[in-house]
């Protein structure tokens, strides 16, 4: 029996979980399971329904190999259970088929080779990181207040202002206006110093 597999990362890309569903009933899935949840994360119940159903002689058919795993070592394991389950692995794209030799091999391969660009992409990230960070830039968002703005959302909580109120006046969440609060708190006083 031909079972398939489909994942996509956010609610926002139905239109690809509907182009991998085409794809496998095409190729002749009888029945095919999905996720719509990150690559990233642990619990994939699409994917462990998948492989609770697949029996010894079934194949796993999924668009894309990077549609399987969420990093080579997890790619790695799954096709690896599957083997040990006498279940073969079989990506659309590529026309891969882990029952066979060469289809293994190249499975193994293109795992190595999408870590490797992970890894790559995230060493670059922490390199371009802190480059900013030696140029005295920092990452993330820019402050919502400005330095100004906080001296003065700090006199008008001080004036009995309260934090719902402030925030409306600064265009701002009420959780801004509460982490400037804290943050003044923790700030220790001159007199004390």
């Amino acid at each position: 029996m031909r079972v398939g597999y489909a994942r996509v990362s956010t609610r926002e890309q139905a239109a690809s979980l509907d182009t991998q569903r085409e794809a496998l009933t095409e190729a002749g899935c009888e029945r095919i399971f999905e996720d719509v949840i990150s690559g990233a994360r642990s619990k994939r119940p699409g994917l462990d329904a998948a492989r609770q159903f697949v029996r010894p002689g079934d194949v796993l058919t999924v668009t894309r190999l990077d549609r399987l795993g969420r990093s080579l070592s997890d790619t790695i394991f799954t096709v690896r259970e599957l083997a040990e389950a006498d279940v073969h692995l079989y990506t659309l794209d590529m026309q891969l088929d882990s029952g066979t030799p060469a289809g293994a091999f190249t499975i193994n391969i293109l795992s190595v080779l999408a870590e490797q660009e992970l890894q790559t992409i995230r060493a670059r990230t922490r390199e371009g990181l802190a480059h900013a960070r030696k140029q005295g830039r920092a990452g993330g968002r820019p402050p919502a207040l400005s330095p100004e703005a906080v001296d003065a959302v700090l006199a008008a909580l001080a004036a009995g202002m309260s934090m719902a109120d402030v925030a409306r006046v600064h265009g701002v969440s009420r959780w801004t206006i509460s982490r400037v609060k804290h943050a003044a708190d923790d700030t220790p006083s001159e007199d004390n110093s």
